[in-house]
């Protein structure tokens, strides 16, 4: 997995836009919009809607970010548990 950014077109209420974000970021909104049965452009353009004057792909991280920190906490691991 890459940390770099990647740009990514998207449609949103009805124009084309390119959102920039880091791999894990995409990685994860993939994960969120599979979990809320949404493909990624539909969760990309529910958060277009609420974000005000918030840059859309800072709107993102925040949104994944608030997710994640939402989400029940997981167990570990093995992997984790045999790296401590």
């Amino acid at each position: 997995m890459s940390d770099g950014i990647l740009k990514r077109s998207v449609s949103i209420a009805g124009h084309r836009t390119s959102v920039s974000l880091e791999e894990p970021f995409w990685e994860v909104l993939r994960e969120i919009a599979d979990q809320d049965a949404l493909s990624v452009q539909a969760l990309i353009g529910r958060i277009d809607a609420e974000r005000g004057e918030q840059n859309l792909s800072s709107a993102i991280r925040v949104f994944v970010l608030r997710r994640l920190r939402e989400a029940p906490s997981r167990p570990e691991s093995p992997e984790r548990s045999a790296e401590a």
